[in-house]
């Protein structure tokens, strides 16, 4: 069965905000290798308008530089489930807009042949950990105190607590610290 792992970067204060936070080469190329063991992308439609078009534009842009290029690429070439009631059409042709309940779709989804499938963003991965869908979470702290802005599971409410198990650590160069977690 394919994973349904987690993926965000928060400040230390647990802010989300992508603008408040520091997107340099090795924390690409950190997310650049969770992405070769995924081929699907699951998104909201307000993290899907992030990440499209900003970065399908950056893999064809020259100018930008090598670890943007490559981390786009690698973006581009994935497919992606976005749910949503308002969007009715994708801007890309990898993409397939659902509007089904949610639970039924990411059990389906996990039953499929693949590899694992990848969430980030706060509303989507907030219902999917309710509904303890999620089995890897992987955090990227940033030594940042952003003071405001969205914080990681903002409105969920789990029934119990989550006890996670940390099985790999890194810390990058830039301070940041990488934590992988498995649900027990």
């Amino acid at each position: 069965m394919r994973k349904l792992i987690y993926a965000i970067n928060v400040t230390l204060d647990g802010c989300c905000d992508h603008t408040k936070m520091v997107a340099e080469e090795e924390l690409l190329d950190h997310y650049l290798q969770l992405l070769a063991d995924v081929d699907l992308f699951v998104y909201g439609r307000k993290t899907y308008q992030l990440m499209v078009p900003y970065w399908p534009d950056v893999a064809k842009d020259q100018s930008a530089s090598k670890a943007d290029r490559d981390f786009a690429q690698a973006f581009c070439s994935k497919d992606k489930v976005v749910f949503s009631r308002s969007s009715e059409n994708a801007e890309d042709k990898t993409t397939r807009i659902v509007h089904g309940n949610l639970r039924d779709e990411i059990l389906k989804l996990k039953q499929e042949p693949g590899k694992n499938i990848l969430t980030g963003g706060v509303g989507i991965p907030s219902q999917l950990i309710e509904l303890g869908l999620v089995d890897e979470y992987r955090f990227v702290v940033q030594p940042i105190l952003a003071g405001g802005g969205p914080r990681l599971l903002e409105g969920a409410s789990l029934k119990e607590r989550l006890q996670l198990k940390l099985v790999e650590s890194k810390t990058l160069k830039s301070g940041s610290v990488a934590l992988r977690y498995l649900k027990q």
